[in-house]
This record gives structure tokens, sequence and C-alpha cells, in this order.
């Protein structure tokens, strides 16, 4: 008996029964039939076999968001396709997934109005290369995170996922349509946190995105303001209950149906342990719908090295720490409150919690009727420079003003932007700009704040 106890037994299917009970829907085992054209389960679901995107599922949810143009979904559908060849790190995908002109992919607002899928032991193919992530989630059809899954006390640790991931899957060009059309990889041998040195993580679950050459792995820790053993985000959470036809279909297609009795299986179903709790934290459908609109950023930078100019292009995604910040003042506005403090400490991101900061506060205010205008204040002139730096490599639009007069000239007019790109703005600006002014602020009345 102790031989059927394994990774599969242990933690993927737990796991992938977990899904379940955040509403997503198991659609079977995949199959790829070849190398070319479309593959299908034997139950019928098609889906492309250069994306893995499932292609009714796609159809149906396009329809459904854009019902006045839902007979573009194929020409839509090849461009995705084209777009995910580009090495680009999946940025176009990515500005076309969370846009709502001219097509709407996925509805953020409204989180029952998509279709959540899982499956488990997806290939991904491009000729003779593949891999097979151990689960794989959709959104309308759409695989956009895969989770890795090991037993607990696995050979080197999560060290030895981090490595494979880095050395064999992120670089190799085979896999760029895959890499570019996930946008979040999550790694877990369902234990504790535990770091070698105190410094290097070793064990527990984590989480990344796409990268060209190495992705950094971030822990997460659910947040827990009342210490109780279970955060109130899990504990709380409206679990749907296990549908015992799907389990039972679940265990038959990876063959471990003898399993279904065991008290082992019933304790690695709880839906506390660690990979089940990462499960909840960052895949229940509105958590991700979070995520996958608010923190995925792309960072451009330059460098000098030998008197040439090196640019480097990054996909980062938020911190946990980050997204529970902008989680957090979001809940304070709705509480009526205007203003607050986030404690920070160094190194922890201030800067790139302001650029998520100006996305989700922007939509915040527009569905308030007001348009937003974004001032990021230093007390130094390096990190003035530093901070214009840092916005600029994620696509902002940086604003200065040289002085005190120009700075309340800018507070006064009813202008949202600036300048005339479109592209979103904040701007820098040293404390010694800013001073009280006795002429009230007061711009033209208009049908928006």
């Amino acid at each position: 008996m102790s031989k059927i106890y394994n990774e599969k037994t242990r933690v993927q299917m737990p796991a992938l029964i977990h899904l379940t009970r955040l509403g997503y829907t198991y659609i079977g085992k995949l199959y790829h039939l070849g190398t070319e054209g479309q593959s299908q389960k034997t139950a019928g679901t098609s889906f492309d076999a250069d994306t893995n995107i499932l292609l009714y599922e796609f159809q149906k949810a396009f329809a459904r968001l854009n019902p006045s143009k839902k007979d573009d979904w194929l020409a839509v559908f090849s461009d995705i396709k084209k777009e995910l060849n580009d090495d680009d790190l999946g940025k176009q995908f990515y500005e076309r997934l969370i846009s709502v002109s001219p097509y709407k992919l996925i509805d953020f607002d409204n989180p029952n109005n998509n279709d959540y899928y899982c499956t488990a032991e997806f290939t991904c193919r491009n000729g003779e290369d593949e891999f097979r992530p151990d689960i794989t989630l959709f959104i309308n059809g759409l695989p956009l995170v895969f989770i890795e899954v090991k037993k607990t006390n696995n050979v080197g640790g999560m060290i030895a996922e981090a490595n494979r991931m880095n050395n064999d899957r992120l670089p190799n060009k085979k896999f760029r349509r895959f890499i570019n059309i996930t946008q979040l990889m999550i790694f877990s041998n369902n234990m504790e946190y535990s770091a070698l040195g105190g410094i290097v993580p070793i064990e527990g679950a984590f989480y990344c995105t796409g990268a060209r050459k190495k992705a950094f792995f971030n822990c997460f820790r659910e947040d827990n303001f009342t210490a109780q053993p279970i955060p109130t985000f899990n504990a709380n959470y409206h679990y749907k209950p296990i549908d015992q036809e799907i389990e039972k279909e679940i265990l038959t297609d990876f063959n471990c149906q003898v399993i279904k009795q065991s008290p082992e299986f019933q304790t690695n179903l709880d839906i506390y342990t660690p990979t089940n709790r990462i499960l909840t934290s960052m895949c229940s459908p509105e958590r991700l719908l979070f995520i996958l609109k608010y923190g995925i950023a792309y960072v451009k930078s330059e460098r000098e090295i030998d008197g040439k100019i090196e640019v480097t292009d990054q996909k980062h995604i938020m911190r946990y720490q980050q997204m529970f910040a902008a989680l957090a003042i979001r809940d304070a506005l709705e509480n009526g409150k205007k203003s607050g403090i986030v404690w920070h400490t160094q190194g922890s991101g201030k800067t790139a919690l302001s650029y998520y900061l100006t996305r989700i506060l922007t939509d915040y205010f527009a569905k308030h009727n007001k348009v937003t205008k974004f001032y990021f204040i230093v007390d130094r002139l390096d990190l003035l420079e530093q901070a214009k730096q840092e916005f600029e490599a994620r696509g902002l639009s940086i604003n200065t003003a040289n002085s005190k007069t120009e700075l309340m000239e800018q507070f006064r007019t009813n202008q949202s932007q600036q300048g005339v790109t479109g592209k979103a703005e904040i701007t820098v600006v040293n404390i010694q700009k800013v001073e009280e002014d006795q002429n009230k602020v007061q711009v033209k009345d208009y049908a928006t704040n």
C-alpha cells in the first residue's frame, strides 16, 4: 500500500479536488493526439495544440462577453496565436487580456461572469520538446495558471524545482508560447516554510510569473491580522462541497481510485494544507482576477556597460505584502477614509506598490465618477531620480514640478493629464516644492469630479 502514496496521491489529486471547492470545473484529462492541428480528450473537449487554449470554451465565453462581435472570435484567436510567438514576455497578449476594448476576454468586474476550469498533466508541446505541469487552470478557455506540486520532503526541496524551471523551461525558446500565456505559476511541496540558513527558502509554497531566463520565487503568506492559527480569508471562504461524482472522475482519470477511502487521502483533502491554502489565497476567482489585472508589471530598464547601452525587460508579479496593502487601501476608501499610512520595511517595494496603486485607484475612482491625479513625494533629490527611473521603466509618463508655483498650478488645473500620449501619468516632486497655499484650489464645474 505504501507505493500508492506518492506526489500524485498525496498532493496533486487533493489539490485538484480542492480547486472544485473554489469553483473550478474539472474538464477531464486532455490528450495530445499528434503534433499538428487540434487535439482533444476522449470526451470531445477540443484545444489548440500550439497554445493549449480550449477552443469551445474560449468561443463560448467570447460570445457572452462580446455579444455584438461574437463572430470575431476566430480572428481574435488567430491574433492571440501570433502574439504568443513574440519575444516580448507575453506583453502584447497581457495587454489584450486586461483590456475591455475592442474585445473583452475576461470580465474583471463580475467574477461570476467567467468560466473557470482545471485539469492535470496537460502537456505543453512544441515539436519534440515538452513539459507537463501537474495542474493547469483556465479562465474562459485560456490557460493562465499552472501549478507544480511535490510530495513532502522531496529531494532537493523547492530549490530543485526552481532550478528545473530556470534551467530547463524558461530559457527554452520552444516553450515561449506557453510561458507567454501563463501569468501565474505556483510551486508547493505541501510543507510549511523552512529556509536554509534562515535565508534561502527550501520548503513551502511559492509563486512567480514568466521570465526570459530566471524567475524569482516569492513566498506567500495570507494576511492574518487576527493572529489566528488559520487566517480569516481561508477560514471564512465559502467553499463548495465536494461533488462525489467529480471526485470519482478525477481519481479514475489518474488511476487513483484505490486511495478514496484511505485516512491519509482524507487528511490530504483538508482545506488548510499548505498547498490548498495557497490555492485558496491566490486562485480563488476574485483574488486571481485581482492579481491578473493589477499584479503584473513589465519593467524595461537601461544601463551602460563598457560604453554600450544594455536594455533589459522583465515581467514582475506583485509581492503578497503589496497585494494586501493595496486591498487594505481599497477597503479603507470604501469605509470613507481619505488618508492613511502604509508602513514598509527597507527593500519591500515602495515604488513598485505605488505603480500598482496608480492602476488600482484609477479604476476604483472611475467607478465613483472621479478622475485621478497622482503625486509621488520624496525628501531627497537622489530618491526623486530613482523614483522617476522606476516609474518610467514600468511605462508611466513622468511629470515634475520645478517650483512651488508650478506645483500649485498643477493642483488647480482640471486636466487629469498634462501630456498628449495617453499614457498613465504620475508627478514626482521633492517635499521642498510643497507648501501650504492660502488660495483655495478650485476647478470648473463638470460632470466628473
